[in-house]
């Protein structure tokens, strides 16, 4: 056993008692964590929500049977690392037979990232792996503050500015950033609204002002009854799309700005680009609309269903010269099709499809289920298909498995739901979130599925899937079932995530919500970084002392 010197933090694992309609089962049978001091103080991590969760188990009949923990322990190991295990059991607690002796583990060295060594039988292992038999271990206090860190919830610290700047004009002036920075030592830049009232740009000399750091922030919510938003920037205007649960899920209807925020004024008009239409069939589940550019062309990604329930992915592309708000402008839906000519699904839904562009390919992603509502629903899935730019409505490879509702957040209270992936890329990565829980409630979450860019995306192996949601009704106070969200760039070039979620943890009235993706200091997208929490007004205030240089050469 590893035991730090001073033995002043431990580490805790636990579960907690199951809340329906608060914390249920799902969430509550997994391993949760917290940090204990030696002046008695206890942290939990994730803000108490669970970390581990036990994979469901797929039947015979392929529907999926959900499995949870119970008897978390813990303990150090020789070689540095530390042990989790906790028994598999059923959903309400029960035993679970098909795992009678075993045990699952998980290793890890910092509280950050496991290894899921998956079942192991239990006599064997506590020979050989060392295996815990207490719910706490001690650990070094690097260590549990570091943990703690991680997985806390992040906040501005300061604000850093050159010591001094030299200028030639208001311009240049304007042009000076300020850096935020956060509880975990990461950065992020902002626009500063400089006072230059009492500069005189013609004469050469030094002068203090004053400034004001800016940063994005968006009431919660901007709207109401509007599912699954998509902001979009397109040829110098911004353009808004969503699902429309106020007119219960028909049409499609557009708005446009000169900026992102003007979107969401009262009286902005909403421009109707497809709405009910019986000859085509397009009756109900307009949902999840979602602009993507493909091979240079404008289209929509949506789904809608005929008379008889079932929604079907669809593309529409907007004619050359067209405009989005105009209905004339679009050119004839087209059902997505398999690589053999068939529609994308002959039995059960498929929905939400969106659209990759990776370094070596073009992909395209969306969810399929069958059975809903019945004893043999599959719950929805993600799956995978690659693309030629030039027809993006055929698929030019077979559709992969990419994920499944297998742990507990996305599968509370029989929602069996990976549903809404959107994805960005960055510094060689792409980003893949997606939706688990209920997508009308408060238990709706986000996932998170990443991979290189320049791998192949077909391959399930290359992918990384997070343990636990990466943004939840835990994550931010007075936000509940956070997800199907959507990414854009703002103005000033800051990466911004649109998503929707409820006013109350009872709520069941979707509403959009925008905010800033901050990436920490390990590189890792952050989606929970609230207004209040991006930028303090008590850290807003900043002087900066400049030295004005009049360009003297021609300006002619």
């Amino acid at each position: 056993m590893v035991i730090c010197e001073k033995k002043k933090a431990s580490v805790r694992v636990y579960t907690r008692q199951a809340e329906p309609g608060i914390y249920p089962d799902g969430l509550a049978r997994s391993v949760h964590f917290s940090v204990k001091w030696e002046n008695g103080a206890e942290e939990p991590l994730n803000a108490g929500y669970g970390i581990l969760f036990a994979e469901g188990t797929i039947r015979e009949n392929n529907t999926i049977c959900p499995k949870c923990v119970a008897d978390a322990r813990i303990a150090a190991r020789k070689d540095g690392t530390f042990a989790v295990t906790a028994r598999r059991v059923e959903e309400d607690g029960s035993e679970d037979e098909e795992s009678r002796g075993k045990l699952l583990l998980w290793l890890t060295k910092d509280f950050i990232s496991f290894e899921a060594c998956g079942l192991v039988e239990e006599k064997e292992a506590q020979r050989e792996r060392e295996l815990p038999r207490a719910d706490t271990a001690w650990a070094a206090e690097d260590v549990c503050a570091r943990a703690l860190l991680y997985w806390g919830k992040l906040e501005q610290t300061g604000i850093r500015l050159p010591e001094r700047a030299a200028v030639s004009c208001a311009q240049e002036l304007e042009d000076v950033r300020a850096l935020a920075v956060y509880s975990d030592g990461s950065v992020a830049e902002k626009r500063v609204d400089w006072d230059g009232s009492s500069v005189d740009f013609e004469t050469e000399g030094e002068y203090l002002v004053k400034g004001r750091v800016k940063s994005p922030r968006y009431p919660f919510p901007l709207d109401r009854g509007w599912g699954d938003p998509v902001v979009f920037f397109w040829e110098g205007k911004y353009y808004y799309i969503a699902t429309n649960d106020n007119r219960d899920d028909v049409g499609f209807y557009v708005r446009e700005a000169d900026r992102p925020e003007e979107l969401f004024e009262e009286d902005r008009k909403r421009h109707i680009i497809l709405d009910y239409d019986e000859e085509r069939e397009f009756i109900q589940t307009f949902w999840a609309p979602e602009f993507h550019e493909i091979g240079g062309r404008l289209y929509i990604l949506f789904a809608v269903g005929p008379k008889k329930w079932g929604p079907q992915c669809w593309m529409m592309c907007l004619k050359e010269g067209g405009r989005i708000t105009d209905a004339g402008s679009w050119e004839e839906p087209v059902r997505v099709r398999k690589k053999d000519g068939s529609f994308l699904c002959e039995k059960g839904i498929t929905l939400d499809m969106t659209y990759i562009r990776a370094e070596k390919a073009s992909y395209v992603v969306w969810s399929y289920r069958d059975g809903i509502n019945s004893p043999l629903d599959t719950g929805s899935m993600l799956y995978i298909a690659q693309i030629d730019e030039k027809e993006p409505w055929k698929l030019m490879s077979d559709p992969v498995l990419l994920s499944r509702p297998l742990y507990g957040w996305e599968n509370t209270e029989g929602t069996i739901n990976n549903e809404g992936p959107h994805a960005f890329v960055r510094d060689g990565k792409v980003y893949l979130t997606y939706s688990g829980g209920s997508a009308n409630g408060y238990s709706y979450v986000l996932g998170l599925l990443s991979a290189d860019a320049s791998a192949d995306l077909l391959d399930p192996a290359n992918w990384e899937k997070s343990l636990t949601p990466v943004l939840s009704f835990y994550s931010v106070e007075g936000q509940y079932g956070p997800g199907h969200n959507s990414f854009f760039v703002d103005p000033e070039g800051n990466l911004m995530i649109a998503y929707h979620g409820e006013t109350a943890i009872d709520g069941h009235l979707r509403c959009p919500g925008i905010r800033r993706v901050h990436f920490d200091i390990q590189g890792r997208p952050r989606f929970d970084l609230s207004a209040d929490r991006d930028l303090k007004p008590e850290l807003s205030d900043v002087e900066l002392r400049i030295t004005v240089k009049p360009d003297k050469g021609d300006k002619a």
